[in-house]
């Protein structure tokens, strides 16, 4: 979306008839279909802080994980909610998805909007998705996931984040088994263009 606003018109034009040739969408990256393993992200527009109490960040994730697993019958592998994005690592047929966060980034713009009085306020940005295509690439997103509020520098330790799927992978695999996966599965540029402010 940034680099798109950079462009010059001519360098637009060229980027929009690519994309038409490939027959992905004009603007988006192409979604595939199916059940199949992805990293779901969203942003909230021009990356203001609209999850901007604790109360809003424990709702919001409250409600995107048990949608994703009660309503879509998806898998949660890990996650993150920060007060301008998330990402959500998810088995998760896409198509459903699509359809149902629209309704829940809806609902949640309206129910913030009232409460700041804000009508008409645009929120978010749409969601993306990215394909999990091996083992190397489903760990350096999980290890994404869980080193991106430091990143962020909400925090200087990731532990201390409280709207993360770390935590449970403390209690389920252990320090030492996250430890050597960040070693395996660094996450080096990880992410670069994606979330940067």
């Amino acid at each position: 979306m940034y680099e798109y606003r950079k462009m010059t018109p001519e360098q637009r034009q060229q980027v929009v008839e690519a994309r038409m040739a490939s027959g992905y969408p004009w603007h988006a990256p192409p979604h595939f279909t199916g059940d199949n393993t992805y990293l779901l992200s969203a942003a909230c527009y021009e990356h203001s802080h609209f999850l901007n109490t604790p109360s809003r960040l424990s709702e919001f994730f409250d409600i995107l994980i048990r949608g994703i697993e009660h309503d879509l019958q998806g898998t949660v592998h890990a996650w993150v909610v920060l007060p301008n994005h998330y990402h959500v690592l998810s088995q998760v047929d896409l198509t459903a998805f699509r359809k149902w966060i629209a309704r829940l980034h809806n609902g949640k713009s309206t129910q913030w909007n009232r409460e700041d009085r804000t009508s008409g306020r645009k929120v978010w940005h749409r969601f993306s998705d990215r394909l999990i295509r091996n083992e190397r690439h489903y760990y350096a997103s999980l290890n994404y996931i869980h080193s991106n509020p430091v990143k962020h520098q909400h925090v200087e330790n990731a532990q201390d984040w409280p709207w993360c799927s770390l935590h449970e992978y403390l209690e389920k695999v252990g320090r030492e088994q996250l430890v050597e996966w960040w070693k395996a599965y660094p996450i080096q540029n990880y992410g670069k263009g994606w979330d940067e402010h």
